[in-house]
């Protein structure tokens, strides 16, 4: 019998991957209900902008062909729709493979990255299987603490610094000004990698535009999704934007053309119907002041959020209370698992599903206090 372990990379082999099996038992168990709601993933209800399908449609036609011109296409809308130069647009399958491309291009074993104590999960699984050693910075409440992540970074020499914003899973976003001094204070080759999969979901005036400081040449990478606004998370695209050194690095580890046909032309279509992702930004807002006012009539104290997903603190045990939920059909994350015990995370759903959301939650703390 071979063993594995002694031929897999130390990095890989002494990490747990995310729990596959329980989120299909899960998922399959919500499949047997008439009325269910799926909101444990931050994905989007609302679906696709209109006309996104038909492009899809329209481009499966061409499944047997490599997505050559495609993929140079989506490079030129948007660049074009972010106001910067399609050399610095790389297309990934997905925010989860520009994650690791990044790791793969700038984490040699030995290295040190700093990741803040609360937030997405995977920058620092995909810094340990690379070998580095990640170290972590302390929160400001519920925001990022931009000043300990600085110190940090500089106390242990880091080579790459994480950012997410808006933060998952809290929902915080950053101030421009202290964003502009943090990424003036970076330690000399030190990259701030900046995940900004919610941002779309800002108001245009309140979203800081970092593509200037790629096109300055500062150590600035930005990593963006089409699966939250856009709703477009089965057809995993996402796309960087880096300085054109770093985007030759990335086409390196990335197999040339590498997303497929379909998910290209639903990106190429949503970055053109911004009339339609305005009003769907409107949209989901309407629907979170709803699902806030909800929470709060329940007896859950929900923190602000201007994005897809609200995060709430409860005064029972956030996973009893996700595991009641479940059994009614419905799904939200508990906070335990993303190292906030007493809270739910819960991805904002359409206005017919809130009442049933909120009504359901209500019934869950009742019987949960006793």
């Amino acid at each position: 019998m071979t063993d594995w372990s002694s031929l897999v990379v130390p990095g890989v082999r002494d990490l747990e991957p995310l729990d596959v099996e329980a989120t299909v038992a899960a998922v399959r168990a919500l499949g047997r209900r008439e009325q269910s709601a799926k909101l444990d993933w931050n994905e989007n209800l609302f679906g696709p902008l209109p006309g996104v399908l038909d492009a899809v449609a329209h481009e499966l036609a061409n499944a047997s062909l490599y997505p050559i011109a495609l993929y140079d296409e989506f490079r030129t809308e948007v660049a074009s729709h972010i106001g910067t130069d399609a050399a610095r647009v790389v297309p990934a399958h997905g925010m989860q493979s520009l994650i690791g491309t990044v790791a793969s291009a700038f984490v040699r074993p030995g290295d040190n990255v700093v990741v803040p104590a609360v937030t997405f999960y995977l920058y620092r699984l995909a810094c340990a299987a690379r070998g580095a050693a990640v170290h972590t910075a302390p929160m400001r409440g519920y925001e990022l603490d931009l000043e300990a992540l600085l110190a940090k970074a500089h106390e242990v020499d880091a080579k790459l610094v994480w950012i997410c914003d808006p933060n998952n899973p809290t929902a915080t976003v950053l101030a421009t000004p202290e964003w502009e001094a943090f990424v003036s204070a970076l330690p000399e080759g030190c990259v701030a990698v900046v995940d900004e999969a919610y941002a779309d979901f800002l108001p245009p005036e309140r979203r800081a535009r970092r593509e200037r400081h790629v096109e300055e040449g500062r150590r600035v990478v930005l990593l963006r999704s089409f699966s939250k606004l856009y709703g477009l998370a089965g057809l995993r695209l996402g796309y960087a934007v880096v300085d054109e050194p770093i985007a030759r690095a990335l086409a390196v580890l990335e197999e040339p053309f590498n997303v497929n046909g379909p998910a290209l032309a639903a990106g190429i279509a949503s970055v053109r119907a911004s009339d339609a992702a305005a009003a769907r930004r409107a949209e989901v807002a309407a629907a979170r002041e709803l699902l806030v006012q909800g929470l709060h009539e329940a007896g859950a104290e929900p923190l602000p959020s201007q994005v897809g997903f609200v995060l709430a603190r409860v005064d029972v045990d956030d996973v009893e209370l996700a595991g009641a939920l479940g059994d009614a059909g419905i799904l939200v994350r508990s906070g335990t698992g993303l190292g906030l015990p007493g809270h739910v995370r819960i991805a904002v759903p359409p206005p017919a599903v809130v009442k049933r959301v909120t009504g359901a939650l209500d019934r869950a703390l009742r019987a949960l206090r006793g």
